[in-house]
């Protein structure tokens, strides 16, 4: 039995080591968002659909803006619309993000963000007040997205 248990804890350890560097997304099948969990960072809330095209070219720069500024207080999370999972899954194995994915198939918590397009993103102090939101993505905008984020980051 206490080998059983080693055995287990081993495999656990090689599964948590494994998905950072495959760059599996950290998934959460959750039908609603606790943004308390995150007091005291700045939010970037990204709803998100395996059938929205800018949702592709969105999901590399939201990986390059956890990775640079996940550092200094800033965390991803990936709201995904999807009724169908499984397409949802094959969307997220086609990408190499390591940020928080949580699933949304009722819509709830899309409906209480009042999302009208996807991509829809938002960015949220450190306060819990959404200070920039954006419908779509285009890579032509990611600089003005991020300095949102900078200066976001800079405030107390």
């Amino acid at each position: 039995m206490k080998n059983l248990t080693f055995l287990r804890f081993r495999a656990a350890a090689f599964v948590a080591l494994l998905v950072p560097l495959l760059g599996i997304a950290r998934a959460a099948s959750l039908d609603s968002l606790d943004l308390k969990r995150y007091d005291g960072k700045v939010v970037l809330v990204d709803f998100w659909a395996s059938w929205c095209g800018p949702c592709l070219e969105s999901f590399p720069w939201m990986q390059q803006m956890s990775t640079r500024y996940g550092p200094s207080g800033l965390v991803v999370v990936a709201v995904n619309v999807d009724h169908d999972r499984p397409l949802a899954e094959r969307f997220l194995r086609s990408q190499r993000s390591t940020f928080d994915i949580v699933f949304d198939p009722r819509g709830a918590v899309a409906e209480s963000f009042r999302v009208e397009g996807m991509p829809s993103s938002y960015y949220i102090d450190r306060h819990g007040k959404v200070r920039f939101t954006h419908v779509g993505f285009h890579s032509g905008d990611a600089a003005d997205f991020e300095r949102e984020i900078a200066l976001l980051l800079s405030e107390p």
